[in-house]
């Protein structure tokens, strides 16, 4: 039998209307202090069809954030240039890569560093990237975003980058990550794009939005709890019989 309590909140949270942008209801919104930024690099967004996070999901507000930025939603396709519509060479763009390697013990102090197919570090860093045309992050919790990995192959002829956090994610407790140097996805693409163009302009923009996005969810947290997901408890171990 239902919790009519929960049925009530989800009821009053759908009636709630959201935002065409970003997709989140109205009083998580932060669009309208939002401007696009003339990026280099164009940005491809992949979104698993079932990331439904609406209230902390960051892909949308992320990608608002560049004149240059698409976000597709599904699971395959059959090449990068099926996804973007046009033609285009694997080589020049680069994944934002989900393997076990760290930044930290590749190459302390980089923010960005290009793997190499056995997974250390490329040669030619600085041409590779500054060759790239765009950049891919696929967005979802940790399994979706490994199942768009394998699901398209054509991401092998793609680059692979990692990145180099000096800080944890600002998500704190709102969201626990899988490894310390796991971030969302709009701190994410606004370091690499930020590192790769070398533009600081970029991260501290997208950046202040998300510091912005928290600050709504917190406050409606209070104010209107039916928007924002419980946290599940916390699993404990079986006590044993006597």
């Amino acid at each position: 039998m239902s919790d009519p309590s929960t049925s009530e909140a989800g009821s009053a949270a759908a009636a709630i209307p959201e935002c065409d942008r970003c997709r989140k209801p109205q009083p998580l919104c932060v669009c309208d202090s939002v401007t696009p930024l003339d990026n280099r690099l164009s940005v491809l967004f992949l979104q698993h069809p079932q990331e439904q996070d609406r209230a902390l999901g960051t892909a949308r507000l992320a990608a608002q954030h560049f004149k240059h930025a698409i976000v597709k939603v599904g699971l395959s396709w059959p090449s990068l240039s099926k996804v973007l519509g046009r033609p285009v060479d694997p080589a020049r763009w680069a994944v934002l890569y989900l393997g076990s390697a760290k930044a930290a013990d590749l190459a302390p102090g980089r923010a960005v560093i290009v793997l190499d197919r056995k997974g250390g570090p490329a040669e030619d860093q600085r041409g590779i990237l500054r060759d790239l045309e765009g950049v891919i992050v696929l967005d979802g919790t940790w399994s979706q975003a490994k199942a768009l990995w394998w699901r398209n192959p054509w991401m092998l002829k793609c680059q692979r980058v990692i990145l180099g956090p000096e800080r944890p994610s600002r998500y704190g407790r709102l969201r626990r990550e899988p490894r310390r140097d796991g971030l969302s996805t709009i701190e994410a693409v606004g370091m690499l794009v930020a590192a790769i163009e070398n533009r600081p302009d970029i991260e501290a923009a997208l950046a202040a939005s998300f510091e912005r996005m928290l600050a709504a969810y917190r406050n409606v947290q209070k104010l209107m709890p039916e928007l924002t997901p419980r946290p599940k408890p916390r699993r404990v171990g079986r006590r044993r019989r006597a």
